[in-house]
This record gives structure tokens, C-alpha cells and sequence, in this order.
């Protein structure tokens, strides 16, 4: 039984080895039968399950709404794999809602530790037909990742804070990274007991405006990936200390020739396992057709195409070559294990 990382943002556990019994990757990996509208995904093994759960932000793509609206009143869906990868199901959603009304649910982050799964996910009171609101992170219990115990609203000294990602550290001390809001930057704390946490600073060397951070170890590096929400894919930056960081260029900035997978990546989640890695983001496919036509695009708050405001899930595979993150996109083997507690 080897150690393995599974980075969701990133927990610790034992696994088995990955077999011979590679599949190619489903291309798009994952579309939302009933919203059209998955985006924001996080990977994590179900051991209650026995299966792999992808759970993700639930846009309503398919909803005719002013605006970015259809990205509000969101639930956090869940995609499920019982074949290692090679197929993925819809399962439906998560019941997170802890006071009155409609609300927002986005960018979910998960870690399993000691018996518990622990969800962290971006709330927002309400929707709205325009980009604002404060965003909080809440804090859930679970034993099987269906039934859910709301928590807290974690504190860390900001008022609005969004997309969780979490990392526990050799020394056993949590680590969180999140977006803040008032200055779009990334910020980090650190807590011994996933509800206690220290007051946010910036993360060093991680350039604003971003979102949507991702934490992982690989080689003799940490590793972190952002999003700069402007559709230019991903940053990469990597550490030794998780402190002080370097920026290591971009990575999945423009399409394959896979179905869906263009024009670019955002908001991504990342799995390690012995000496392989894969990357989950998600894509707009229908943006650059919106453009050309003339139709504004996710990044307005004007009315959108529904082929511009549809998303698909992708996975793509990691390679560190010379300390440096390579994306292989098109030809390469996947295979998810399955795993033990």
C-alpha cells in the first residue's frame, strides 16, 4: 500500500498502485444534463461510495436571465465515477442551505481527515442579475458526502472571501488559500483544527488580479495555480516553503483538438498519485463562437448566448519535466484507482 496526495486542493491518504488498465480520458470529461452549466470542480475519492466524485459549481446555463444571473442561485452538483474515470453520471446536487431563501453556492473544497469529510464552500446570500455580493466560506461535516452539518462561517479577518483550497502540511498545520475580494488576491491562513483559523495575509509572489487557487506538492515543489479570469488560462507558480513564491509561466492558455476543450482553462483542480498527475478544469467552448458573432461573452453583464454560457469539464494530464509543469492534453492514459481508507 503506497502513500499517495489527493489534491482536491490536497489531502493525504494511502492508496493502492496505479494498474496497467489505462483509458483515455472522456473528452469533454463531464456535462450537466440538466444545467449544461458545470464549472469550478473538485475531485475527490467517495469511500462510502466507493466511487470518485467530481463536485462543482451547478451554473444554470440553460436558464434564459438577465446578465450573469444564471451563475447565482447555483447549488454545488455532483458527477460520479464508477469506472475509474472512464465514465461519468450525474448524481444531482448537495442540500447546503443553512438559513432562509435562495442562495449562492460555488467553488467547493474538500479534505477526508480522520473519518470526516470537511466541505468548505463559497456562499453568497441571495442572486443577483449583476456581479457583487459578499462572499463567505462555510464550513460542513460529513460522514458519507451526501448528508452535510453546517458549521461555521470561517473567520479569518476579511469580509468577503471566495474559492476554498485546502492543504495539510508535514507538520500536521491546515492551510487554506482563497481569493479576497476587496483586492482580488490571494490570501492564506492556517489552522490546527479546520475551524479555528489565523487572520488572512497575501500569499507572496502571486500576482492580482486572480482566483480560484490550487495547492499541490509534486517533485521537490510545491505548487500553486490560479486563475486570472480573463480567459488566458491558468498561472502556474511554484515553492519550497509554501510562503514565497515564483511564477512559472501559463499553462492550458488556448484549445485542443478534443471536443470542448477550447478556447482555454479555468478553474481547475488538480489529483497527484505516485509519479502521475491530472488537472480537471473547466472550458467555455461556445465563447469564441459568441465572439465572432458578435454576442457577449461570460466576462459581461450583459444577456449571453446559451452557447456562450454552456461549460464542460476536461481532464488533462501533469508531467514535471526538469522542474517545470508540463499539460499533456490529447494523447495520454487515465485511470482514477480505487481506493481504501
Amino acid at each position: 500500500m503506497r502513500k499517495f496526495i489527493l489534491l482536491l486542493v490536497a489531502v493525504v491518504a494511502a492508496a493502492g498502485s496505479l494498474t496497467a488498465q489505462t483509458h483515455r480520458a472522456p473528452a469533454p470529461l463531464f456535462r450537466d444534463p440538466v444545467t449544461d452549466g458545470p464549472a469550478d470542480p473538485c475531485i475527490f475519492y467517495n469511500y462510502d461510495e466507493q466511487a470518485w466524485w467530481i463536485l462543482y459549481t451547478q451554473r444554470r446555463a440553460n436558464s434564459e436571465a438577465p446578465g450573469p444571473s444564471f451563475c447565482y442561485a447555483t447549488k454545488i452538483g455532483i458527477a460520479e465515477s464508477r469506472t475509474n474515470g472512464a465514465s461519468w453520471r450525474y448524481r444531482g446536487t448537495l442540500d447546503l442551505e443553512f438559513e432562509r431563501g435562495v442562495n449562492t453556492f460555488w467553488a467547493p473544497g474538500i479534505v477526508y481527515w480522520k473519518g470526516t469529510y470537511h466541505l468548505f464552500s463559497t456562499y453568497v446570500r441571495g442572486a443577483a442579475t449583476y456581479w457583487g455580493g459578499d462572499g463567505l466560506i462555510a464550513h460542513y461535516t460529513s460522514k458519507n458526502g451526501w448528508d452535510w452539518k453546517y458549521r461555521e462561517i470561517i473567520d479569518v479577518g476579511h469580509p468577503s472571501i471566495i474559492d476554498p483550497a485546502l492543504y495539510r502540511d508535514e507538520q500536521g498545520v491546515w492551510h487554506i488559500w482563497y481569493k479576497n475580494c476587496a483586492n482580488s488576491a490571494i490570501y492564506t491562513s492556517t489552522s490546527r483544527d479546520l475551524k479555528h483559523w489565523s487572520e488572512g495575509v497575501q500569499v507572496k509572489g502571486v500576482n492580482p488580479p486572480c482566483e480560484a487557487p490550487k495547492v499541490f506538492r509534486m517533485g521537490d515543489y510545491y505548487w500553486m495555480m490560479t486563475d486570472p479570469a480573463r480567459g488566458t488560462g491558468l498561472c502556474v507558480y511554484r515553492s519550497t516553503d509554501m510562503e514565497n513564491w515564483q511564477e512559472q509561466g501559463r499553462i492550458l492558455t488556448d484549445g485542443s483538438n478534443r471536443m470542448d476543450d477550447y478556447p482555454s482553462a479555468c478553474h481547475n483542480d488538480v489529483v497527484v498519485f505516485d509519479d502521475r498527475a491530472y488537472i480537471f478544469y473547466a472550458t467555455h467552448p461556445g465563447e469564441d463562437n459568441a465572439r465572432r458573432s458578435g454576442m457577449p461573452t461570460l466576462q459581461y453583464s450583459n444577456n449571453q448566448s446559451y452557447d456562450s454560457r454552456r461549460s464542460s469539464l476536461q481532464c488533462a494530464e501533469l508531467k514535471l519535466e526538469n522542474g517545470e509543469l508540463k499539460c499533456v492534453r490529447t494523447d495520454f492514459e487515465f485511470f482514477l484507482p480505487t481506493l481504501k481508507k
